[in-house]
This record gives structure tokens, C-alpha cells and sequence, in this order.
């Protein structure tokens, strides 16, 4: 009956993975490779530890376990003599397993908007290793060691503090090389200047005799001008590249004795600042990060409203281009058909009325005619935005007025899309008819299309013609009400200043899709 529960309630699902092994192989070679090249001050083991927790996902993790037992077996089992089986067991049991929890823990604000997380992990897994390796050592070790508590701790704690940040902040880096936004190329050679004049820097360090500690301690600090350089131009991920450089050449410059515990007083003391440097660079370049991930969202959504705006204003004028067409062809129903009456009256000897409703219906088809083309201007794609201004009903509107001079218009606007030359020929008509019905006097237009760069587009302005008059409050108030919605959507700015309004409308392109097939044609007959 016992052993019937143990087979049906006790099931272990155990699945051996064969890269989970060949993960363990590498992760006990390259700590055992890292802890040849290390000091205690400097003990990099404690960085691989915390990239490979970073870069491995949580399934992954008790292969980890099993690498760090290998590599403390090889480097401590041929200490139980000297040291205790007690100290070779206990002492390395819980370094991984610690370190780990403070990763899982920490994990929430990975996804969080800024990287100064990592000052976290670091702090507090540099914190626990020390911890425990002092714990131990003075409570396992048959004699306790000779440093002072103290004074074991802080050599200890920068060691794998200043080792976790130029181990996992290249870890980190890779992980994210495809998730953060591409890197600027106008800063290329910036960059590779500044890591040029670091490694420059670092060699000089090296060759400098033992002597001149204080010239060498000098150029060491020196390297930190290139790493912030690279921390403004790239935020944290110009952290994770200077950091590291700064921590490899300080690490390369040490005296060493070449055993592992080997120790040097001065470079301890660079490192000490060279630490809070990298925790002031690590936030600087966080918050660098976070304000232009902020910045690049608006301008997404900016550009998205704006899209959008442009959307449906195009959807707004082919209804009105289908509305203008409709209204043509009755119009020219109504113009056969008066041809048919005319042609009956004269052929019946009625010329005289004839006559009077040629004249009549010439002139209501002409007003029809202008009154449709201020609905929809469709001579605007066959013959561009200026000889509608001037042949179309919006020049018979402005001249009945007798208020608006002959328009003064400079540049080819063929270059431009009929899109754009159709906001332009709405938002010159809205301006003026704000302009005639909230001022007195005489309006000038001028109109300019051009191309800045590789951007084109069209300034226009409208103003009065007596230029000791300046516009009323209520004007420019209803200007920027009325016509920047139109502006904004083509990227542009209305400027209200003395006498004038000045309005600006960009070129904007749209997916293909979003337009319909009339505006994508680009050109003037």
C-alpha cells in the first residue's frame, strides 16, 4: 500500500537538455577563465555570474547552478585541508542561488522605462556575496583571515561590484540590440573618436613608469571625459560601452603580483571614484534614454494624428469632388436643354427671345460654373494651384469684392502634389475671407512654393495693405483657430504677427493605401 501512494503521488518530470549541459560546461570555463585575470578587487567571476542570470532565461538557470558547483569544486575541493570540507561546501552553496533571487526580484523593472536598475542588482548582489564569503570565511576557516573585517569587505564588494557593471552592462547590451531603436549614424564618428581616444588614453596609462602614480592617476580620470561623451550622444547604451572600457583599462594598469589576491592601495582608490562615476554615468544615460523614448513616442504620435487629420481631409474633398462633378453635369443638362429651347424659338421666328436666353443662360452657366469650382477646383490637377487661383471663381469672389489686390505668386507649384496644392488653395481662401470679414481696408497676397533642402513646400501670406494697421486680437484668435487644424495636418505653422498672416504648408507623405488614386498624381497638364 506504501509503495503504491510513492508511485501515484510523487511524480518527477526531470528533462535533460543537452545544451542545458553544454551551457553549464561554459559557464564553469569562463568564470574559471575570468578568476585567472581577476583580483580581488577587480574579481570578474562575480560579473559573469550576473550576465549569464540575465542573459539565460529562468528555465535555464539550474544548469547555471551546476556550472557554478563545477567551478568552485575545481578551484576549492584542493582547499578542504587547509580550509575545511565545511568552508568548501556552505561557501559556495549559496553565492548562485542568492545572487539569483536578487535577479528574479528585479526582474519587474527590467521592463520598466529606465535601465538604472542594474545599479540595484549590482549593489545588492555584490552586497550578498560579500556577505557571505566574509560570513564564512570567519566562521568556517580553522583560522581566520588576517584583513581586517572591515576592511575585507570593502575590497571584496567594489571588486564584484565594479566587476558585475563591466560584465553585464555588454550582456545587457547585446540582449537589447534588437529591441532599442537603431543608433544615429550622424554620431559615428563621434564614437568611434571617443573609444579611440580611451583605449589612447589607457595606453599611455600603461607604458607610464611606477614613479609618476599620480600623472598615471591623472590620465586614468582623464578616460572619463570619452565615456561621458558617449553616455550624451547614445544615453545607456553609451554607459554600457564607456563603463566597461574605463573598468578593463583600470584593470589592465593594476600592479600585480600575479596571484588572485593580490592588492594596490592607489588603484583601489581610483576605483572607488571610477564607481561612482559609473553609477552617475548609468543614470545620466537612463534618464538620456528615457526622455528621447519619450520624445520619439510623441513625434510618432504626432505624426500619427497628423496622418490621420490628412486622411480625412482627403476623404472630405473627393466628397466634394464628386458633389462638384454631379453638380456639373447637371449643369450642362441644363445647358442642352436650353440649347434645345433656343434653337426652337429661332427656328419658329422668336429671335428676339432667342436671343435674350442666350444672354441669360451664358451668364447664370458662367456663375454656376465659378460657384461649383469653389466646391471642388477641378482644373486645380490639370492646371496647378495658380492658374486656378486666377482663372477658377475664387478670383471672381475676391474681385467683386474690390478689396484684394492681384495676387503676387513666385515658384512652380507643379513640383508640388495635388494634395498639398489643394490645402494650400483652401487654407489661402479661409485666410482671406477671415481677413474680409474681420478687417477694412486692402488685402495683399503673396504666395512663394519652394524647396529647403530636400523638403518642399509653400509659404503664403496674407495682409493688409496699409502696414501701420496691425490685426485686431479677435482676428489673430480666429486665425489660429480656424486654419491651424489644416496647417498642422500638412506639418506646417500659421504665424500671426502686425499686419499679416503667415502660413506655412510642408510636403507629407502618406502610405500609399491612405490615398486615393486622383491625388496621387503629381503633376500639372
Amino acid at each position: 500500500m506504501g509503495l503504491q501512494w510513492s508511485n501515484e503521488g510523487l511524480h518527477l518530470n526531470l528533462r535533460i537538455q543537452p545544451a542545458g549541459w553544454i551551457l553549464a560546461v561554459v559557464y564553469a570555463v569562463a568564470c574559471w577563465g575570468a578568476r585567472k585575470i581577476s583580483l580581488d578587487q577587480f574579481y570578474l567571476p562575480a560579473g559573469v555570474r550576473v550576465a549569464a542570470l540575465l542573459i539565460c532565461p529562468p528555465r535555464l538557470w539550474p544548469y547555471l547552478l551546476l556550472g557554478e558547483y563545477a567551478y568552485f569544486a575545481q578551484m576549492r575541493v584542493p582547499m578542504i585541508g587547509k580550509y575545511g570540507w565545511l568552508w568548501v561546501v556552505l561557501g559556495s552553496a549559496f553565492l548562485m542561488p542568492a545572487v539569483a533571487m536578487i535577479v528574479r526580484l528585479h526582474r519587474r523593472m527590467m521592463a520598466g522605462t529606465t535601465d538604472i536598475w542594474l545599479v540595484s542588482v549590482a549593489i545588492a548582489s555584490a552586497a550578498a556575496a560579500t556577505t557571505i564569503n566574509i560570513t564564512a570565511s570567519h566562521l568556517l576557516w580553522p583560522v581566520p583571515p588576517s584583513i581586517p573585517p572591515l576592511s575585507g569587505a570593502a575590497r571584496m564588494f567594489l571588486g564584484d561590484f565594479i566587476a558585475i557593471l563591466t560584465v553585464a552592462l555588454p550582456a545587457l547590451l547585446w540582449t537589447r540590440r534588437r529591441s532599442e531603436p537603431e543608433w544615429s549614424r550622424r554620431f559615428t564618428v563621434p564614437t568611434l573618436a571617443a573609444i579611440g581616444l580611451t583605449l589612447l588614453l589607457g595606453l599611455s596609462a600603461t607604458v607610464m613608469a611606477p614613479e609618476t602614480a599620480g600623472a598615471k592617476a591623472s590620465v586614468l580620470l582623464l578616460m572619463a571625459l570619452p565615456a561621458i561623451a558617449l553616455t550624451c550622444m547614445h544615453g545607456w547604451r553609451g554607459a554600457a560601452i564607456g563603463v566597461p572600457l574605463l573598468n578593463l583599462i583600470i584593470h589592465m594598469t593594476t600592479p600585480s603580483s600575479g596571484h588572485p589576491e593580490s592588492f594596490d592601495a592607489e588603484t583601489f582608490a581610483t576605483q572607488q571614484s571610477m564607481a561612482v562615476l559609473s553609477i552617475a554615468l548609468l543614470a545620466l544615460g537612463s534618464s538620456i534614454s528615457y526622455y528621447r523614448q519619450q520624445y520619439r513616442a510623441r513625434a510618432l504620435a504626432e505624426e500619427a494624428a497628423r496622418a490621420l487629420a490628412r486622411t480625412s481631409q482627403i476623404s472630405t474633398e473627393m466628397h466634394l469632388k464628386e458633389r462638384a462633378l454631379h453638380l456639373r453635369e447637371i449643369g450642362d443638362g441644363i445647358d442642352a436643354s436650353l440649347s434645345q429651347v433656343m434653337t426652337w424659338l429661332q427656328s419658329h421666328g422668336h429671335h428676339d427671345t432667342a436671343t435674350d436666353l442666350l444672354r441669360a443662360s451664358a451668364k447664370h452657366a458662367r456663375q454656376f460654373r465659378e460657384q461649383t469650382s469653389l466646391l471642388y477646383p477641378t482644373s486645380l490637377e490639370q492646371l496647378g494651384l495658380y492658374l486656378t487661383m486666377q482663372t477658377g471663381g475664387l478670383r471672381q469672389a475676391w474681385e467683386e469684392t474690390h478689396r484684394v489686390t492681384r495676387p503676387r505668386l513666385a515658384g512652380n507649384p507643379c513640383h508640388l502634389s495635388v494634395e498639398l496644392q489643394l490645402a494650400a488653395y483652401r487654407t489661402l481662401s479661409d485666410a482671406v475671407s477671415l481677413l474680409l470679414g474681420q478687417e477694412t481696408g486692402q488685402l495683399s497676397i503673396q504666395t512663394r512654393c519652394g524647396r529647403v533642402r530636400e523638403q518642399r513646400g509653400i509659404v503664403m501670406v496674407v495682409a493688409l495693405l496699409d502696414r501701420g494697421r496691425a490685426l485686431s486680437w479677435a482676428t489673430t484668435d480666429l486665425a489660429r483657430e480656424q486654419l491651424t487644424a489644416r496647417v498642422l495636418a500638412h506639418g506646417g505653422r500659421v504665424h500671426c504677427r502686425h499686419n499679416r498672416i503667415r502660413i506655412l504648408l510642408r510636403e507629407t507623405a502618406l502610405p500609399v493605401p491612405q490615398r486615393s488614386e486622383t491625388l496621387l498624381r503629381t503633376g500639372c497638364a
